[in-house]
Parts: C-alpha cells; structure tokens; sequence
C-alpha cells in the first residue's frame, strides 16, 4: 500500500498521478481520516476481522474489461465520481491492483495505492446499498456525510 497526495492533473484516472514534492501518507495518517488499512494475508483472517467487525455481508468484484465487457469504461468512472455510500466501504484486494482516494482534512485528494487489474472482496454490515452519493451541497445535510465530517473532518 502507498498513499500520497493526487497531483489533480487531467489524464487517465488509471494512472499514478502522484503530485509532486510530497511526501507519502503513514497508516496513521489515513486513520486520521477515518480510513483503516490492515494487511491481511488469508480470506481466515478477513473472516476474523469481518466477525470482529460485525461485517454480515460480502461479494466479490472484478473490475477488467475482460470480466465487465463494454460496462467496464463507464464503471471506472463511476468509481471516480466523488462520492459516499451511506454503509462502511470495506474492500479486500484479491488480486491485481487499484486506487482509492479520499479527501484529507484540507480538502486534498490523497491517493492510496494497492498492488495486487482489482479483484476485491466488498464487506458490509447489513445489506449493501449500491447508491452512490455524489458529492454536491444537498448531501451535506445527509446524516452519514454529516457524522464522517464531524468525527474525521471537523
């Protein structure tokens, strides 16, 4: 895993975009913002945490254009479309790897990079909401914005 500051430069999304003389965020850093980062080695160990987590729930996606055909080009940007889920967002890279960014505390896009095409492992607490909640003025009023920004933000 690396996380570092996005250079918010247009070009592919797929692409590192790694913004010049930074420095790389710690696990500690990204749990100030409220994202946990644990390695994981085994699917017994995801089992254990996902008990431990009360994590009821999970599926498997592949995102390639082999496995998603011609929904692949528009799903990747959907997942780059600010945005939250009104559930915790968990995922477990299987295979190959991707990206995930989040916003810091000074509303600065901070990449995190996992190594591992991405095969990941989506868990959840009770049954999965797949409405994505794009970032606008009206979801500041949402109360799951409103406690992330509170507890992590604030």
């Amino acid at each position: 895993m690396r996380a570092y500051f996005y250079d918010n430069l247009p070009g592919d999304q797929r692409l590192p975009h790694i913004a010049p003389s930074t420095t790389d965020l710690t696990p500690a850093d990204l749990s100030a913002l409220g994202v946990l980062y644990f390695r994981i080695p085994t699917v017994a160990g995801v089992d254990s945490l996902a008990a431990e987590r009360g994590y009821r729930n999970r599926d498997e996606i592949t995102v390639s254009p082999d496995k998603m055909g011609a929904a692949y080009e528009d799903k990747v940007k959907s997942f780059f479309a600010e945005h939250l889920h009104e559930d915790e967002e968990i995922r477990y890279v299987r295979d190959g790897r991707g990206y995930f960014d989040v916003r810091d505390k000074g509303d600065r896009w901070v990449r995190i990079a996992l190594e591992k095409y991405i095969q990941a492992m989506r868990l959840f607490k009770d049954e999965p909401k797949w409405t994505p909640l794009n970032r606008s003025e009206d979801l500041d009023v949402n109360p799951h914005r409103k406690e992330y920004v509170s507890q992590f933000l604030g």
